[in-house]
């Protein structure tokens, strides 16, 4: 696709001088450059880590791991299956 561009005086020689270095036409140096800086800018910024603080929980007084059915009976209710 033929389409015009006016490049900034420094783009353009920064452009010549990779075209120059790379041995490269200036079209795909100008290519290449804009496919990288367009994914570069397009793509969306990296989420966040979520991040949780942990607290204990312990088990609240009167209460034992020993007797796993009996918790789970106080804390469903006893017709629970």
């Amino acid at each position: 696709m033929r389409t015009t561009l006016t490049l900034d005086p420094d783009v353009a020689a920064k452009a010549r001088q990779g075209a120059l270095r790379m041995r490269k036409p200036f079209k795909e140096v100008i290519n290449a450059a804009l496919r990288v800086g367009l994914d570069e800018i397009l793509a969306p910024p990296a989420a966040k880590p979520y991040v949780t603080k942990a607290r204990p929980l312990g088990l609240r007084p009167g209460f034992s791991y020993d007797n796993v059915s009996e918790l789970l009976a106080a804390a469903e209710g006893e017709d629970h299956p």
